[in-house]
């Protein structure tokens, strides 16, 4: 049975989930922070081309690669202190031992399994991404500016080795 679906005249439609709703958690880091943006979660396939030397064709042949993973930014309020605080100045510490690396696991969460007008009062499915023996590579600071009520926002990038996406 698929999420978010509703029957019309008697066929099946489907809406897409909204990425307003999700929920960023680590290993077993209590009290990870509420994040507004994630970003950058994706894979790439290295292409590796060769050709034999007695091949009729002058095409190269093509076969995958090393699998790649770009870095993950996650944007958050600042707060003063939190768990999750203490793992970033961990990794980005200069005077540190062995950089701890956790799982990180992203969650969009299905809010609205109905027809759009029903009213929803708790999530009914997730579609999760899992990324492997993460760490922090960079901490950015909010931006300051005394003429704004802005929050302040936060940035930390996540490197990562694997990443399970979700079907």
């Amino acid at each position: 049975m698929a999420n978010a679906s509703t029957y019309q005249n008697g066929a099946q439609s489907e809406y897409p989930l909204t990425k307003m709703n999700f929920l960023v958690t680590v290993d077993t880091i209590a009290g990870t922070a509420a994040f507004s943006e994630v970003t950058g979660v994706e894979g790439t396939v290295d292409v590796i081309e060769f050709r034999q030397g007695n091949s009729a064709s002058l095409a190269p042949v093509k076969i995958p690669g090393l699998v790649k993973h770009g870095n993950v930014t996650l944007r958050m309020g600042y707060i003063i202190d939190s768990p999750f605080k203490t793992w970033v100045q961990e990794c980005v510490s200069e005077v540190r031992g062995q950089i701890p690396r956790y799982d990180v696991t992203i969650e969009l969460i299905d809010i609205n399994p109905g027809a759009p007008n029903q009213l929803v009062t708790t999530p009914t499915g997730t579609r999760t991404w899992t990324l492997t023996n993460a760490w922090v590579t960079k901490y950015s600071a909010p931006d300051l500016d005394a003429k704004t009520s802005d929050v302040a926002i936060e940035s930390v990038e996540i490197a990562y080795e694997e990443l399970v996406i979700p079907n």
